[in-house]
């Protein structure tokens, strides 16, 4: 066990600092779009449009924080649990993963691949959530 204990903390620490990578590259890539001005002031109007490339940077964050937090609960479930295997190891690897590679590949805009990336991610929290549930 590492510093920060099982490999599905692993992951959940390692997804968090994801969370906070994707953040920054949406910020930075739509900083040129919507100008210091609006970013500064009170955002009472609606942004500027932003490019293609800084709005798919924006649905893929907006996507994984929809993700994270399921994520995020079913690993603490595990841990808490003591339900530590192979199937949640699996899960919570295949979670983090498929992220990380989705965000480019988003980016760039190769929209099966996405969706498969997408999927990858979904099974790994099916996967933990399968580890915790009583009986299985």
């Amino acid at each position: 066990m590492s510093a920060f204990g099982t490999i599905e903390l692993q992951m959940l620490w390692a997804s968090a600092a994801l969370g906070l990578v994707q953040i920054l590259l949406s910020v930075i890539a739509a900083a040129p779009s919507v100008g210091l001005p609006w970013a500064l002031g009170p955002r009472d109007q609606a942004p500027a449009a932003v490019n293609t490339y800084a709005g798919r940077l924006d649905r893929a964050l907006k996507n994984f924080t929809e993700s994270f937090a399921i994520f995020a609960v079913a690993v603490l479930l595990a841990n808490a649990l003591g339900k530590h295997s192979h199937n949640s190891v699996l899960g919570a690897q295949l979670y983090f993963y498929c992220r990380v590679i989705y965000v480019p590949v988003y980016a760039i805009g190769i929209p099966f691949v996405r969706t498969l990336l997408w999927l990858g991610a979904f099974v790994g929290i099916v996967l933990l959530l399968l580890a915790v549930w009583p009986g299985l």
